[in-house]
């Protein structure tokens, strides 16, 4: 299972070998495809103009949903799963003195996951502790669904086009 691979590597080859396509590159994904952005752009500093993620699950290190998946796919040695840790990739790569890109974040507070398996408040005060920029968006009364990303899709492709310049 190589999603990372695929997502960074293979569809943008793919996309590129078909469509007229500039090197500028935006991500964006929810809940752990948000995650995988995040990911995404905190493994490869400077890959992206922009990222951006909705109720992602944020420090997959520190919940259920996410000791489970990563015990599956990574095995039981945690110390691996710091390399596919949002959380965890924002203290690496100040520590490795990498420029930090700011990151949109938005999340609906009645999210039935958002107390115990997406921990945003964890996310954020490990980027305040390490001066990461983050955009963060609390939108009371709205949970995990398709309502919730339609209601906010706008607002993250605005965010993208003006990281693109298209704005």
């Amino acid at each position: 299972y190589h999603m990372f691979d695929y997502v960074n590597k293979e569809l943008p080859a793919l996309i590129g070998n078909h469509y007229m396509v500039t090197d500028q590159r935006s991500i964006s994904g929810h809940s752990m495809g948000g995650h995988g952005a995040l990911i995404s752009a905190l493994k490869q500093p400077g890959a992206y103009a922009s990222v951006s993620a909705m109720a992602p699950i944020s420090s997959p290190s520190l919940c259920p949903w996410g000791e489970k998946a990563f015990a599956a796919y990574l095995g039981a040695d945690k110390a691996a799963w710091a390399a596919w840790d949002a959380n965890e990739l924002v203290q690496a790569n100040q520590a490795q003195g990498f420029v930090a890109q700011e990151l949109f974040i938005c999340q609906g507070d009645a999210d039935p996951f958002y107390q115990e398996q997406l921990r945003p408040e964890v996310f954020a005060a490990t980027c305040r502790s390490h001066n990461h920029p983050l955009r963060y968006a609390c939108r009371e009364g709205y949970d995990h669904s398709y309502y919730y990303i339609s209601s906010f899709i706008g607002e993250h492709l605005r965010y993208h086009a003006q990281h693109l310049g298209l704005m």
